[in-house]
């Protein structure tokens, strides 16, 4: 499934990282390849070492659940929201959130807390209307963008406020992702480093974009989602089927020019590295080169439902100080239950 039609733009961007609280310092980080994956300051592995993790360091240790997702998640939304704050226009905005999939220390109604919450939050700010919440997992931000770009195509709102928040964090979800195998060690080289992040992306179409005299920082080419039976964590065999089609969804009515530039959640597991392989075998000479593509996850560790929305603050850095390789570039992501999600940006040139 696609969404094309009547052009959507992105006018504001957030983040907050491992990195740091805010776009620039984050996609400066990232850029100079610096990591922060650091032990734990007291959860041991399987292998009687401390778990290797990324940490947001201004948020206390201690603080978990809802209220540790949301304080992450205010400061990078606020950010978003600022370009049109600062025009003094009170439209009502879509918020469209979304969180990690219900997993051990994050259960079903998470997202819906972390929603409320962030809506209570931000009322003092803007006036919030519509949207809503999901529990989509790695993919779950780019899910929010995909959906956001329907709203505003089919005129159920004017302004939509897309972005996840995830934090893995909490000592029961490390405990099962060691249980798993998931965990990064020196026992365990094809696991990840679990981290928490916000990020988030303001979005309106071109013509609402230029009446309210907000500039486009991008422009969505396209949003795409599909699923993966063959999951992670099951006895199959993945031969990227979902990925693909996803691609092949977003590719169908793209331009022809070759994507520059590629930005995925890949985190050291093989089952990424392999769909993505297959994927890409799927969907031919749609890539300058397939080989060359970025994974913050080095830097910043897993940051889960965060991901899709801070691999748009990144291209936003490198167009706005001019270091984007090409027109067109490929943000994509695979959450464990089956959804595949994939956008498609071009510069704000394209929007003049």
């Amino acid at each position: 499934m696609t969404t094309k039609g009547e052009t959507i733009v992105i006018v504001g961007v957030g983040a907050r990282t491992p990195l740091g609280f805010d776009t620039a310092s984050s996609a400066a980080a990232v850029r100079a390849g610096i990591s922060v994956i650091q032990d734990h300051p007291y959860m041991i592995d399987r292998f009687g070492a401390h778990m290797k993790v990324t940490r947001d360091t201004g948020i206390d240790v201690n603080l978990r659940g809802p209220d540790r997702a949301v304080e992450i998640a205010v400061s990078p939304a606020l950010d978003a929201l600022m370009p049109f704050l600062g025009s003094g226009h009170t439209a009502e905005v879509a918020l469209i959130l979304s969180t990690g999939e219900p997993r051990p220390g994050q259960p079903d109604g998470f997202a819906a807390q972390v929603d409320r919450q962030l809506r209570t939050r931000l009322a003092q700010h803007v006036v919030l209307e519509g949207g809503g919440s999901t529990a989509g997992g790695h993919a779950g931000g780019l899910l929010a963008i995909y959906h956001a770009c329907k709203l505003l195509r089919e005129g159920r709102a004017k302004f939509c406020l897309a972005g996840g928040a995830d934090t893995y964090l909490e000592p029961e979800t490390l405990e099962w992702l060691d249980e798993n195998e998931q965990l990064h060690s020196e026992g365990n080289i094809y696991g990840f480093c679990p981290g928490e992040a916000a990020g988030f992306t303001l979005m309106t179409t071109l013509a609402v974009a230029r009446a309210h005299g907000l500039h486009p920082l991008l422009e969505i080419v396209g949003s795409s989602i599909a699923s993966e039976e063959n999951r992670i964590k099951t006895e199959t065999v993945v031969l990227g089927e979902g990925l693909g089609a996803a691609f092949r969804l977003l590719f169908q009515d793209a331009p022809i020019d070759p994507v520059g530039r590629i930005i995925c959640d890949m985190n050291g597991e093989r089952y990424r590295g392999n769909e993505y392989g297959f994927a890409v075998i799927r969907n031919p000479g749609r890539f300058k080169d397939a080989a060359d593509f970025e994974t913050p996850a080095d830097c910043w560790g897993d940051v889960g439902a965060a991901s899709g929305p801070l691999f748009v603050s990144l291209i936003t850095e490198a167009e706005a100080r001019g270091y984007q390789p090409g027109s067109l570039s490929l943000i994509w992501a695979s959450s464990e239950n089956g959804a595949r999600a994939a956008t498609l940006l071009g510069g704000p040139r394209r929007s003049a």
